[in-house]
């Protein structure tokens, strides 16, 4: 008689109860909150684990990738050590990830693995703000694309344009900057950074990292 496969009896928190997977950080989880057909900026609840309406999108664009963040991982004091000079504190959130698809996948609150090919350094009103960027794994376009500079430029065009503007509000001043986009060993750095971050806060020893 075969054993039952395990599973979860209740449904585990998305940034808690997740883990980033035995292939982190070169292959992650990804917990999916918004997806490049959302007008709606969708963000985790934290103390529930629920997906929350966060705001309407101010501007016209969309998010042109899948986006959400890696389970178990926190931006402290190491995600902001690595991060551009002057900045000393980061968000605070788990790390954000965009994942690209070459296939549509319409609906968020989804979970899948990505493969870590590069990142965007973001500042948001000085903290750091990272974006990991990575492949749907196994995608049979894209699945080739090893570091971030492999990609077509007008696609990182519009990631970079996406996030220096989401935020911006006419007649104010953006507090979002990009202090430029960085090749895959640096993000899995920031993976790691993050996840040890995480466990400072939470008392968790992160997923074993297979390098």
């Amino acid at each position: 008689m075969s054993t039952p496969q395990p599973f979860f009896r209740w449904r585990p928190h998305p940034w808690h109860g997740l883990e980033a997977g035995p292939k982190s950080p070169e292959v992650v989880m990804a917990y999916i909150e918004i997806t490049p057909f959302d007008t709606i900026k969708y963000e985790i609840d934290k103390a529930t684990g629920y997906l929350r309406v966060d705001r309407p999108q101010r501007g016209a664009a969309t998010p042109p990738t899948l986006y959400g963040f890696i389970p178990r991982t926190y931006c402290g004091r190491r995600v902001a050590a690595l991060s551009a000079p002057g900045v000393e504190r980061a968000d605070g959130d788990p790390l954000d990830i965009c994942v690209l698809s070459e296939r549509a996948i319409t609906r968020s609150d989804i979970v899948l693995n990505a493969r870590v090919i590069g990142g965007i350094q973001m500042i948001d009103n000085h903290e750091a703000d990272d974006k990991i960027v990575a492949i749907l794994d196994n995608d049979q376009v894209w699945d080739r694309v090893r570091e971030l500079n492999e990609l077509p430029p007008a696609l990182l065009e519009r990631l970079t344009h996406y996030f220096s503007t989401y935020k911006l509000v006419p007649g104010s001043p953006n507090k979002v900057s990009l202090a430029g986009s960085y090749a895959r060993e640096h993000a899995e750095r920031v993976i790691v950074a993050s996840q040890e971050d995480y466990a400072e806060v939470y008392g968790e020893t992160p997923p074993t990292l297979r390098f």
